[in-house]
């Protein structure tokens, strides 16, 4: 599963175009929903064989491997991978399997040559050692100010995945559905529910994801994911006995999991496989995907003991409070990367912190609230960063440009 998360993401960020990028790196979360929904599925149809029910939903998962296998066989190698290993004879051959025309893969293979030029350029600018080992390049990831960046929103968008909750319903469903007063048969329908739209709710994001960003499908979904967290939380104190108990606990987490589908479902991964240099990108992208699984492991051994102690209402309100936490994260500290190069990104990566959060607090927060809730008409929006002439040492010159609205 590590490899897979690691692997995947990066994969796909550097053999997709520019301008389709997110949603082709997030059709494999889309499809981790299908994965997930085929093993409630399974759950659900094996409930009543008996003692090997058990054996029968671990062994269903071998089923949709053995096609998988075969499959990654075929695929090319990655163009920038190749390239990074002075290979372009094989890289032009293997973008000609991504592109159109012969005509596209010659284009990007010198658009990619030039983009590893400079940021070869910035990379020796910083400091970094390009032929460094995996263990040095690990301490650049907090050490490199270009780097460190990339690995504090990396961290944020993955930690924030664990911190909306999303697992302690995927992976205790039908616990929490038992909670609720459903019984054996009914907890496994309400999770088979819970995979239906997590699958379905995935695929808006595939339009919307290079259209309108990365930030704000998440500033968008984290404020719902709290409030209906909330609401499924207080619900849990309506008596059991009314049949709407169970019936609002359902709809209040299946709201919840609409929300996260199209937004902290897909992002974490593909943003992450996005702002790490080439350099780092491996590396980067494991240390990305161990932070969250690490995090998916605390909630899974800790969620059992806190439901104990706070019960459902408590445990659904706290992870309610750490979504609205996260919201406040992901505003301040978390730039925009779709249409963008994975080389231009350098530059996007080389603003200081706390420039980024000065500009959203002082400039995007101030705008939003008098055009959205004073309602005022006229003003000129917010003018998003360009970067010109950046030098990673003096962690990046930024510039405001009108045009980028």
């Amino acid at each position: 599963m590590g490899l897979k998360e690691v692997t995947v993401p990066v994969f796909s960020a550097e053999v997709a175009p520019t301008s389709i990028r997110g949603g082709l790196v997030m059709s494999w979360q889309t499809w981790t929903a299908f994965g997930i929904l085929l093993g409630t599925s399974a759950n659900l149809a094996v409930k009543d064989v008996g003692t090997i029910a058990w054996r029968l939903q671990l062994g269903s998962a071998f089923i949709p491997a053995i096609p998988l296998v075969i499959g990654i066989y075929f695929c090319p190698e990655s163009p920038r991978w190749l390239m990074s290993k002075g290979r372009y004879s094989k890289a032009y051959k293997s973008l000609l399997r991504f592109r159109n025309t012969p005509i596209q893969a010659a284009r990007e293979l010198y658009y990619i040559h030039a983009q590893m030029q400079e940021e070869e350029l910035l990379i020796a600018a910083s400091g970094i050692s390009v032929k460094a080992n995996v263990f040095t390049r690990m301490i650049e990831l907090f050490t490199i100010p270009r780097v460190r960046r990339a690995t504090q929103a990396s961290g944020i968008v993955m930690i924030a995945q664990q911190m909306c909750g999303i697992n302690i319903i995927a992976f205790y469903s039908s616990t929490v559905f038992a909670q609720a007063g459903a019984s054996v048969t009914g907890a496994l329908l309400a999770s088979w529910g819970f995979g239906i739209i997590n699958f379905i709710f995935a695929w808006p994001a595939i339009w919307t994801i290079d259209t309108f960003g990365r930030r704000t499908l998440l500033l968008f979904t984290f404020p719902n994911m709290c409030w209906t967290l909330l609401a499924a939380g207080l619900c849990f104190l309506i008596p059991k006995e009314n049949t709407a108990h169970l019936a609002l606990v359902a709809l209040f987490i299946y709201l919840f999991d609409a929300f996260y589908s199209p937004g902290e479902g897909p992002v974490p991964f593909t943003y992450s496989a996005e702002v790490f240099p080439l350099s780092h990108r491996e590396v980067g992208m494991s240390w990305a995907v161990a932070t969250n699984n690490f995090w998916a492991t605390v909630v899974s051994l800790t969620f059992p003991r806190q439901l104990a102690a706070f019960g459902s209402t408590g445990a659904f309100g706290f992870y309610a409070a750490m979504n609205a936490v996260a919201f406040v994260m992901i505003f301040l500290w978390l730039p925009e990367t779709k249409q963008r190069s994975l080389e231009e990104l350098d530059y996007v990566f080389a603003v200081p912190t706390r420039k980024h959060m000065t500009y959203q607090a002082g400039t995007v927060l101030p705008y939003w609230i008098k055009t959205q809730i004073l309602r005022k008409k006229g003003l000129e929006p917010p003018r998003l960063y360009q970067f010109d002439n950046v030098d990673n040492n003096q962690a990046g010159k930024v510039t405001i440009e009108k045009s980028q609205a």
